[in-house]
C-alpha cells in the first residue's frame, strides 16, 4: 500500500508537468505572433520588407551611448540587489558581510536566466552550505524577499498611476484597486504573523516562515525604501533608452509602467515574451522601435548579469567546495 501511492502520482505529475509546458508554449508562440503581425503590417506601410525594416530600426538607434547607460545601470542594481540580500538576512538570522553576499548573489543571475526564483533558491542553497545557516531560515528569507518585491512594485505602480493617469491605457485603471487590496492584504498578512490575528493559528509557526514571525512593521518598509533607488534609476534609464531608440518618453510615463513590466518579466518564461510585448501594445506608434527595443533592453540586462555571476564564479566555488 505504502509504494502505491507515489507510483500512482507520477503518471498525474507527469501529465500536469506536460500540460503546464503546452500552455507556456502557447502563451510564448501567442506573443510572438502578435509581434509578427504588428510588425509586418508596419512594414508594409513602409513598403518595406521586414528583414529591411528592422534593420533600419536597429541602424537608427545610438549604440554607444545606450551601452554606456545600461552597464552603469546593470552595475548599479547589482549593488542594491546585493544590499537587499544582505540586509534581510541581516534582520533575520545572522550578520553576514555585504561582500560576502556579492559572490552568491552574482552567481545566482546565471542561474536566474532561466528562472528568477531559482536563482534566489540557489542563493539560499549556497548560505546553508558556506554559513552553516538553517536551510529553512535561509528559504524564509528568500521567500520574504520575494513577497515585498510583488507589494514594492505595486506601490510604485500606483505612485505613478497617480501622477500619469492620463496617458496610460484604460487598463490601468485597475492599478488604484490593486494598490487598495494589496494594502489590505498586507495589513491582514502583517496583523496575522504578528499573532494580532487568529492567534492560535498554528501555521506561522511552521519554519518556512520565520522571517514573516520575526518581521515588524517598519521592515517592510525599509525593504521598500531599500529597493526603491533600483526602480528610480530604472525609470531614468528606460526613459533615456527609449529616445535613444528614436521613442518620445518621459518619466512620467514609465513610472506606472515599469513596475507591471518587470514584473511579468520576473515571471518564467512565457511571460518573460510577454514583458517584450507589452511595449509594442503600450507604444503603438512605433512597433519598431517598441519591438526592439523591448527584446534588446530586457536580453542584454539578464545577460550582462549573468556575466557578472561569472565573474564571482570561481570565488563562489571556492567558497563552498575549497578549490
Amino acid at each position: 500500500m505504502t509504494t502505491a501511492t507515489p507510483q500512482s502520482e507520477q503518471p498525474a505529475n507527469k501529465k500536469s508537468g506536460t500540460l503546464g509546458r503546452i500552455i507556456f508554449a502557447f502563451i510564448t508562440l501567442l506573443c510572438f505572433a502578435y509581434l509578427y503581425y504588428r510588425l509586418n503590417g508596419a512594414a508594409m506601410r513602409e513598403g518595406l520588407t521586414l528583414v529591411a525594416y528592422m534593420t533600419q530600426v536597429f541602424a537608427t538607434v545610438q549604440w554607444g551611448a545606450w551601452l554606456l547607460i545600461m552597464v552603469s545601470y546593470s552595475l548599479f542594481y547589482f549593488s542594491i540587489d546585493t544590499l537587499v540580500v544582505s540586509r534581510a538576512l541581516n534582520w533575520f538570522i545572522t550578520d553576514i558581510r555585504y561582500r560576502d553576499i556579492l559572490p552568491v548573489r552574482a552567481s545566482a543571475y546565471i542561474v536566474s536566466l532561466f528562472n528568477e526564483q531559482v536563482g534566489k533558491g540557489g542563493m539560499a542553497w549556497y548560505l546553508h552550505r558556506r554559513h552553516q545557516v538553517p536551510g529553512w531560515e535561509v528559504g524564509s528569507v528568500m521567500l520574504f524577499i520575494m513577497f515585498c518585491e510583488v507589494f514594492y512594485l505595486l506601490a510604485w505602480a500606483s505612485v505613478g498611476y497617480a501622477f500619469g493617469s492620463d496617458e496610460l491605457p484604460a487598463a490601468f485603471s485597475l492599478i488604484p484597486w490593486l494598490g487598495l487590496a494589496g494594502a489590505f492584504v498586507l495589513v491582514i498578512w502583517i496583523a496575522f504573523f504578528r499573532g494580532k490575528l487568529l492567534p492560535n493559528n498554528n501555521l506561522r509557526d511552521k519554519p518556512i516562515f520565520h522571517a514573516f514571525r520575526a518581521a515588524r512593521p517598519w521592515h517592510y518598509f525599509a525593504f521598500f525604501l531599500l529597493r526603491s533607488p533600483a526602480l528610480l534609476a530604472a525609470v531614468a534609464v528606460y526613459t533615456a533608452a527609449l529616445n535613444l531608440f528614436g521613442v518620445e518618453a518621459s518619466m512620467l510615463n514609465l513610472l506606472p509602467l515599469l513596475p507591471v513590466i518587470f514584473f511579468a518579466a520576473a515571471v518564467p518564461t512565457p511571460m518573460r515574451a510577454a514583458a517584450i510585448t507589452f511595449w509594442v501594445v503600450l507604444f503603438p506608434d512605433n512597433e519598431g522601435q517598441m519591438a526592439a527595443f523591448g527584446f534588446v533592453q530586457h536580453n542584454f540586462f539578464i545577460l550582462f548579469n549573468a556575466a557578472i555571476g561569472l565573474l564571482f564564479w570561481r570565488r563562489a566555488q571556492r567558497d563552498l567546495f575549497g578549490s
